[in-house]
């Protein structure tokens, strides 16, 4: 028996947004972005404080997908923020908690990723369990297994309405993207 090779699409998002995405933002936005992002990752931390201010710009017109894409050879924690993070959305807490991350991105030992929880609202000893079991991997695996099918290499990747977004992640960038994608 032999096996396909992983299909890999440059430019084209190729799994589509749904209902089970983290999303923020107007579900029937004119404009979707989907961000591929690593918590551990300076650069996606860059491009998170910029799409704060897109949403605020453009709140009526940007939906923002995030889907996990932790680089574990560079960045240790990257991994088991995401399970955190995705054990935090179990309880409704994602933002909560993705916003934690990326604001305190210094601090992903499970020490630290305890506090954050906490600081949250979440039972930590559940998702601390939940963690170590690794209840959520598969949810943050099947986000990374998605962006190297779609031609992801790096973080932070975006998609606006499904076309890869060349360009860079200054909010200028972003706002120029979303607008020429219909959202002015």
């Amino acid at each position: 028996m032999s096996s396909t090779p992983l299909q890999v699409t440059m430019g084209r998002l190729k799994v589509p947004a749904t209902a089970d995405d983290h999303s923020r933002g107007p579900v029937d936005a004119p404009v979707t972005i989907v961000q591929y992002a690593d918590f551990q990752c300076p650069h996606s931390g860059a491009a998170v404080r910029n799409l704060r201010d897109l949403l605020r710009q453009r709140a009526d017109t940007v939906r923002l997908v995030y889907r996990h894409f932790p680089l574990v050879n560079v960045h240790p924690y990257a991994e088991m923020a995401a399970e955190t993070a995705e054990a935090a959305g179990g309880r409704d807490r994602f933002w909560e908690l993705h916003d934690w991350l990326f604001d305190h991105q210094e601090q992903l030992d499970p020490v630290h990723l305890s506090l954050g929880v906490q600081q949250v609202g979440v039972d930590v000893d559940t998702v601390s369990a939940e963690v170590n079991a690794h209840r959520w991997l598969d949810r943050v695996r099947a986000g990374f297994v998605g962006g190297i099918r779609t031609g992801v290499n790096g973080t932070p990747t975006f998609f606006v309405n499904g076309a890869r977004h060349e360009g860079g992640y200054a909010l200028a960038d972003l706002l120029a993207a979303v607008d020429a994608a219909g959202g002015a």
